[in-house]
């Protein structure tokens, strides 16, 4: 027998290296390839919907301060101020109410739709190349975000078949009402969020079933990545983190997009009720657990939006009131059957059925509609197919608002929206929209019937696959219409600015900025926001009794100066006019007043400003009277 020891087998180099030791960056590399490769399915996907997004939104580009969204160029303009203004919280220059519009007074941040958290993230990005260069990118994240993470959830909770996946993910990321929200909304197509609550929901609802089976689509026992063993008694850490999670996932949807998250809770609790009425036995298994966690998920996210959502309706500036009249949001019921125009085989004739572009939220188009049904009765009576079904039933019905709409023609027939019109919060929400919940209940309906069908055989195999891909042929949309748009000044451009205003300070320009004529805006946006301008396109409360309205009111001189600047002419001034645009201006708290070469009707205007405050000075290209 030899002395020598026994020679240990050799270990792997991860298992060699102490505990507290790092991983070689071999080592790192590898996992990451591993892992690569696991989700290259994935990883190709994420590539497509994003080359479909590049190409949807291609004519932003290469020049995005220099380009426009043809069809809702005024948004565009809001959405990038909003974004340069989100941006100085990376300076440290941010609340949320803001004096860089408005001035003296102030927007409300909360109060409007400014995309805070999307503004943060994108800081750097704005700061470094523009705000258009911001909203350009975002445009087209938005929808490929959106579709990707629809994708993961069909693969990984309902563990769909990617096929399946894919064209139902695409579904909810470019269908019509994302692609016509595109139109500089923003806020409408930031959904990214939206499957990973829905994951959160499906992940603390399968914890608290004691048995570990709730919400699959087979009944099978698994979690929300995978499948895994039966068990007794609910998964206490699961519903912890499940709570946790979702209050962190809708704090930040909060500071993307609020009507994106009253959308997708109206959806889910229809969907929940549904669910629970078909699967009487889940009910009473999971309930008290479910409830108890959604509890903590409410209590966790309102420590965290308490102060904000008081801001928002009570504090400065602050609304309480929607501003859009739900009789004229209101879907039309024959746009459902009806192709968007935004697709590669619409008609601009179908606009008509719709308040505009950038709401064509429930042209599915019949072909769709007839699959979808058709899928649905196939599915049979699936708590989960009932559950989409009512919650597409439910939102469809919401959209039409108080009073059915026909073909263009307003009938007698009341609307399930009746029954909710006038109610807080609620009325915020325009009508039409709810038409946005429909998209991805729809798209689960498709995945789970082709799912079904690739695991089947026979003919389902083959005919389920192709009536979905051809019901999806209408809606496949067309790049988005773009346009050029004016250039801007370089007195702003070139940071003459600074010799006119201090940062921080106003600057006026004429004419003014309007919720219908934003352009001025642009110049606070090229300078990151760093100075203020008075007036302006956000929503404030200058309605009738403080209810919201869109933008304020004039001051004399400002409305003098729109007149001239709308009707041409050079009106009498005299001492009373002189004595007010004084005192509007320090009611602004201006530092100066700035007229752009180029302006239209720029000779009258500058001469009545001439008249106004004295004679003006010249920096760059642009007349400026310091006051």
């Amino acid at each position: 027998m030899s002395s020598a020891a026994p020679t240990a087998p050799d270990a792997a180099p991860e298992q060699a290296l102490p505990p507290d030791t790092p991983a070689p960056a071999g080592s790192r590399w590898a996992r990451f390839r591993a892992a690569a490769a696991r989700n290259r399915a994935d990883l190709l996907v994420g590539l497509l919907f994003a080359a479909l997004a590049g190409w949807l939104t291609h004519g932003l580009w290469p020049d995005p301060a220099g380009r426009v969204l043809a069809l809702n160029p005024e948004d565009q303009a809001l959405y990038e101020w909003f974004l340069a203004v989100d941006s100085r919280a990376l300076l440290g220059d941010f609340g949320l109410l803001t004096d860089r519009l408005n001035a003296p007074d102030g927007v409300n941040l909360m109060a409007n739709t400014t995309v805070i958290a999307l503004g943060v993230l994108f800081a750097p990005v704005t700061l470094l190349l523009g705000a258009p260069v911001t909203f350009a990118l975002l445009a087209a994240l938005n929808l490929a975000g959106t579709a990707l993470a629809w994708h993961l959830l069909f693969t990984r909770v309902l563990g769909a078949r990617r096929l399946a996946a894919a064209l139902g993910a695409g579904l909810c990321g470019f269908g019509p009402g994302m692609v016509s929200q595109t139109n500089s909304h923003l806020h409408m197509t930031a959904q990214w969020l939206v499957p990973v609550i829905v994951w959160l929901v499906v992940r603390l609802l399968r914890a608290a079933d004691p048995l570990g089976r709730a919400g699959h689509p087979r009944g099978r026992a698994r979690d929300a990545v995978g499948t895994g063993p039966d068990r007794v008694g609910p998964d206490r850490r699961r519903m912890l983190t499940s709570a946790v999670g979702l209050a962190a996932a809708v704090s930040v949807q909060v500071f993307i997009g609020e009507e994106v998250l009253f959308l997708c809770a109206v959806t889910l609790l229809v969907m929940a009720v549904a669910y629970a009425l078909a699967d009487r036995p889940l009910l009473r298994r999971a309930l008290p657990g479910f409830a108890g966690g959604m509890l903590l998920a409410a209590g966790l996210a309102l420590l965290v939006l308490g102060y904000p959502l008081w801001f928002q309706f009570a504090g400065p500036l602050g609304v309480t009131d929607g501003m859009f009249s739900p009789h004229y949001f209101s879907a039309d019921l024959s746009s459902w059957w009806t192709v968007s125009p935004l697709s590669v085989v619409g008609s601009d004739g179908a606009a008509r059925l719709t308040t505009g572009p950038a709401e064509y939220n429930t042209f599915l188009g019949w072909p769709l509609l007839v699959v979808t049904a058709g899928c649905a009765i196939w599915l049979g009576r699936r708590p989960l197919v009932i559950a989409c079904v009512a919650g597409a039933l439910t939102m469809g019905a919401l959209s039409l608002g108080p009073d059915v709409v026909l073909g263009g023609d307003r009938t007698t027939f009341p609307g399930p929206y009746a029954l909710l019109d006038g109610l807080p919060v609620v009325d915020g929400a325009l009508p039409m929209r709810f038409a946005l919940g429909v998209l991805p209940v729809t798209a689960t309906l498709l995945v789970l019937a082709m799912d079904r069908a690739l695991r089947g055989a026979g003919t389902a195999r083959r005919l389920v696959p192709a009536a979905v891909g051809i019901a999806l042929l209408p809606v496949l949309p067309a790049p988005l219409p773009t346009a050029e748009r004016p250039a801007l000044p370089e007195f702003v451009t070139g940071g003459h600015w600074r010799e006119c205003v201090r940062p921080g300070g106003v600057l006026v320009p004429v004419p003014l900025p309007t919720p219908k004529d934003p352009w001025p805006m642009r110049w606070a946006t090229a300078a990151d926001a760093a100075f203020g301008m008075p007036e302006g396109f956000f929503i404030g409360p200058y309605g009738r009794g403080d209810t919201a309205a869109m933008g304020t009111w004039k001051r004399p001189t400002s409305a003098l100066l729109t007149d001239v600047a709308q009707q041409g002419g050079r009106p009498a001034i005299g001492d009373a006019e002189r004595q007010q645009a004084a005192r509007d201006a320090d009611r602004w708290g201006a530092s100066c007043i700035a007229l752009a070469e180029g302006t239209p009707r720029a000779d009258d205007l500058r001469a009545v400003l001439d008249q106004l405050y004295g004679p003006s000075t010249r920096i760059a290209d642009a007349w400026i009277w310091r006051v």
